[in-house]
């Protein structure tokens, strides 16, 4: 009878991958989930449904992501509808724009 040994990553392997997974996929967060230190709720959407996503404040300061608060200001002006941050524009998008200022700042 032979002895089989199993590789059981440790626990800091298991956080890099984690995040890795985490920052390649789009920040869609559910409601009632609340906001990490360092990050914003912006609610994204077109129609009378929108998607809350959690993002770093860091992104705040990029371009592509001012251009999405500059439609924002345009389309409610300080009164956002949703009561947080509303960005009227597709989810599919905010994220690849998301995406793209992920790969730029990291």
């Amino acid at each position: 009878m032979g002895l089989m040994r199993t590789v059981i990553p440790n626990g800091k392997q298991l956080f890099k991958a984690q995040a890795l997974k985490k920052r390649n996929q789009c920040p869609s967060a559910p409601n009632l989930e609340l906001v990490p230190k360092g990050h914003v709720a912006v609610y994204v959407g077109e129609q009378v449904e929108k998607k809350r996503f959690v993002v770093p404040i860091s992104y705040l300061n990029h371009p592509l992501f001012r251009n999405f608060l500059r439609c924002a200001e345009e389309e409610f002006g300080f009164n956002h509808p949703m009561g947080g941050l509303t960005i009227p524009c597709r989810e599919e998008t905010f994220c690849s724009h998301y995406h793209l200022i992920n790969s730029h700042l990291y």
